[in-house]
């Protein structure tokens, strides 16, 4: 058995190998040692080796997937090794195979996937001057493929999420689980091969990629792993979709992460942007929303339609939702159908899902054209829920090993056989009958235990009855139990049916996958609706409860808000200041001042959230917005020390602004918040200047620009596409109110010391605070460090005093050279000048 295992774990020596004996899934040797640690097992021996006692741990089989879950979690891949032999017909060793491998990118259980998010698997290939990137969603069969400029490969991953990447071998990326593969696996003309097979097509033009030669390197490589972790085809991957730099709004790792759309600056997964708009019924539904988000258009036309759509469902909404609760995740089911690991309640759920339809579909509004091809998609083949119907149970088990799946009447054999064992009660009661007749025993007994098999029980009080055909099988303390020729010919008929009945169950099962997959593409077709569906009812109940409004688009080059909102910080905030933004060529850069606390920041990103919310299909947290074409979403807000990768606060800062003014157009949005203040203030106010001069005159971009040097309201004088706005608070007492309004022109003080004492900073420090800071406006020490850029009527510093007798007989004096005398006469002299 050792033997077996060792030559198994040679073709995986990488990975772990969960080992089927009987019950459990054991591993061995090293394997053992590394998931003992890993899961928290008990690490045993076991026999010896060499003379070395073998180290064992296992998992129950029953339990197998949470413990796989946590090593996927882990970034940990996993051989499963099975038993597909007769342990009663083996003289050796029952024969046993790895029928799939677990990997990170390859999940298609439900219980090792997030219901709301893809698991993507993606394979990079590199040329001298392109990375091509192909990707699959397994549990689904999209797959797509791009080719994109090294420098830009951070942005790409960020963007697509994969949860597992195939690179070459010396490839080196971090914050991702990769597997790395030999250079042949990339090969561009195998990839084509591969690729043409998995579509059954003679070329890729019909598919529009033909010329992504890396991504189709890529692809190859992608497919074959594929393949080779479920041991079959993959039978639901039919087409591939080509993705385009100017498809979408494009948005840097940075901006994603600024912007917090599904995840916290603290690495959590709320409250965010999809975690606060996600209400869909579905998790097909909420893994679409989060696809959106993540991938706004910038085609106004489909933009028009999704938002015609969500207007159209404004009174749909409700009864939509309500019925959508009701279906199963009929993507991932279609996936696991295609993979032929389908579980019998999937195909119940599937079956019943598709029996719902036809109450959807009089729901769906036909007012919208998008609405109007959706409802063709939803229509579904009358042979796929007539084959479910008739061939699954209403409530199936579970598992198919146990039975219980095939609906009687679906195979006359198998009702045949399920008849030996029903009507074996109808039996055991007339032989029960009849022995007591025969026997004169009134209280003898016909019973059945897994153990025993089938017996006849008679209390020792009657043991001088017993007749001299009965063979005694089993002695209880007060009685004892018997077999007899007859008995003994029903049970071998009774356990064998049984056990063929099981067998015959797993093959009919094997049938029905098989004939569900010419329903493939009509299911996924059915999916992707359902999933539309979802997230524009989930838009447009949004909109409804919230307040929203529908955006207009324009071609010409324009961000105009009334009224904006943030639409996470809103629903935490009451009452929440609403505020209007208007950005265009004449109105170019927005130079924000105000208060720390006062707003700047959410007003900053609450008008990129409402231009990429407008580009997901959304309606919009304001009163009105119109918006001219954006090409890209630039943030530099925030910034915290990369250790790891030995960067500074200020160089992350420089890296973001360096990454804006090199790639920003005169149709991108730019957020600049605080840019500078990581240095010293002279260093940090020359290149905010510089770097907002370079915003206005070459990249002409839509800017909103956070600053706390005063100095920089300056630009609106030199440049009339620049415009001063601030947000206002008022001092009362010592203490402050943010009004979190914006008004026109730059503000008149910054009340720093009175946030410190919000922020719970001591009084003591506060008031020394106050008084250095009267020091300095009183004596405008601007050589020695920063004035108060905000103080009233300080547009210029005062000019320093000229030198006199007092200052040179300062300057003259050493203390540390004094006596205490010639000090005391010091002192004197400077009294009297």
């Amino acid at each position: 058995m050792m033997q077996q295992y060792l030559r198994l774990k040679a073709q995986h020596p990488d990975i772990l190998l969960f080992y089927r004996m009987g019950d459990f899934y054991e591993m061995f040797y090293d394997d053992a040692e590394r998931a003992s640690r890993l899961l928290d097992l008990t690490l045993t021996t076991r026999g010896a080796s060499a003379g070395a006692p073998i180290k064992m741990a296992g998992v129950p089989y029953h339990a197998v997937e949470q413990y796989l879950a946590k090593l996927v979690r882990l970034g940990e891949s996993v051989a499963i090794c099975e038993q597909v032999g007769d342990p009663a017909t083996s003289k050796g060793p029952v024969d046993r195979q790895v029928t799939r491998i677990v990997t990170p990118g390859t999940l298609t259980d439900s219980e090792l996937l997030d219901e709301k998010a893809d698991n993507i698997l993606l394979a990079l290939a590199r040329t001298k001057g392109a990375v091509g990137l192909a990707w699959l969603n397994l549990a689904s069969g999209e797959l797509r493929v791009t080719e994109i400029a090294p420098q830009l490969l951070e942005n790409e991953l960020r963007r697509i999420g994969p949860a597992e990447i195939l690179a070459a071998e010396g490839t080196t990326l971090s914050g991702f689980a990769v597997t790395r593969l030999p250079e042949w696996h990339f090969d561009f003309d195998a990839g084509r091969k591969i690729l043409l097979k998995q579509l059954g097509a003679a070329s890729l033009a019909g598919y529009g990629c033909e010329d992504l030669e890396p991504a189709i390197a890529a692809c190859g490589a992608l497919l074959e792993y594929a393949r080779k972790t479920q041991s079959q085809a993959l039978a639901h991957v039919a087409a591939v979709i080509p993705e385009r730099a100017s498809e979408y709004l494009r948005m840097d790792a940075a901006t994603r992460r600024n912007l917090e759309l599904t995840e916290t600056l603290r690495g959590e997964a709320a409250p965010t942007l999809f975690s606060f708009l996600d209400e869909c019924a579905t998790g097909m539904g909420s893994r679409l929303l989060r696809h959106w988000l993540h991938h706004p258009l910038r085609d106004h036309a489909a933009l028009a339609a999704r938002h015609q759509a969500v207007a159209a469902l404004a009174d749909a909404h409700t009864g939509i939702h309500k019925l959508l609760r009701r279906f199963a995740d009929v993507e991932r089911i279609t996936g696991r159908i295609a993979l032929k690991n389908a579980r019998p309640r999937d195909l119940s759920s599937l079956r019943d899902s598709l029996a719902l339809l036809p109450e959807l579909v009089p729901a769906v509004p036909r007012g919208a054209p998008l609405l109007a091809r959706m409802l063709g998609d939803l229509e579904v083949p009358r042979e796929c829920p007539d084959l479910l119907k008739r061939a699954v149970l209403e409530d199936p088990a579970a598992m198919v090993r146990d039975g219980g799946v095939i609906a009687d009447g679906y195979s006359r054999e198998l009702d045949e056989l399920r008849a030996l064992q029903t009507d074996s009660g109808t039996f055991l009661a007339e032989l029960e009958g009849r022995e007591r007749n025969r026997t004169g025993i009134p209280n003898l007994r016909v019973a059945y235990n897994n153990v025993h098999g089938f017996y006849i029980e008679i209390t020792n009080a009657h043991a001088a009855k017993v007749p001299a055909d009965y063979r005694r099988r089993q002695t209880l303390k007060n009685a004892e139990r018997y077999i007899t020729p007859e008995l003994k010919a029903f049970e071998d008929k009774a356990l064998s049916a049984r056990d063929r009945a099981l067998a015959l169950e797993k093959t009919l099962y094997d049938e029905l996958l098989a004939l569900l997959a010419a329903h493939l593409p009509a299911l996924q077709r059915i999916a992707r609706a359902l999933a539309q569906l979802d997230v524009l009812a989930c838009f447009a109940g949004t909109a409804g409860k919230r307040g929203y409004s529908r955006p207009e688009f324009t071609p010409d080059i324009a961000v105009e808000i009334d009224q904006g909102r943030h639409p996470v910080v809103e629903a935490q905030i009451e009452p929440f200041i609403a505020n209007g933004t208007r950005l265009a060529p004449a109105r170019q850069l927005l130079l924000i001042t105000g208060p720390n606390m006062g707003g700047k920041s959410t007003y900053m990103r609450q008008v990129a959230l409402i231009v990429l919310m407008a580009h997901a299909g959304s309606f919009v947290p304001a009163k009105a917005a119109r918006l001219g074409p954006i090409d890209q979403i630039f943030t530099r807000v925030g910034a915290a020390d990369d250790l790891a990768g030995g960067r500074s606060t200020f160089m992350v800062e420089m890296t973001e602004s360096a990454n804006i003014l090199h790639n920003a157009t005169d149709k991108s949005l730019v957020l600049m918040d605080e840019v500078g203040r990581g240095t010293s203030t002279f260093d940090g106010l020359a290149l905010a200047w510089a770097i907002a001069r370079a915003l206005l005159e070459r990249n002409k971009s839509l800017t909103l620009f956070a600053t706390h040097y005063f100095e920089m309201t300056r630009l609106a004088l030199e440049y009339k596409q620049a415009a001063n706005v601030h947000l206002d608070a008022v001092e009362h007492k010592d203490t402050i109110v943010f009004l979190h309004a914006v008004e026109e022109g730059p503000a008149s003080q910054s009340y720093g010391l009175q946030v410190a004492q919000l922020a719970g900073v001591p009084k003591a420090v506060v008031r020394n605070a106050r008084r250095y800071l009267q020091m300095l406006e009183e004596a405008s020490l601007t050589r020695a460090g920063q004035s108060d850029l905000f103080a009233a009527g300080k547009s210029e510093p005062e000019p320093p005093a000229e030198p006199d007798a007092l200052r040179d007989a300062l300057s003259a004096a050493n203390p540390d050279e004094l006596s205490p005398r010639e000090a005391l006469e010091l002192l004197y002299r400077l009294k009297r000048l």
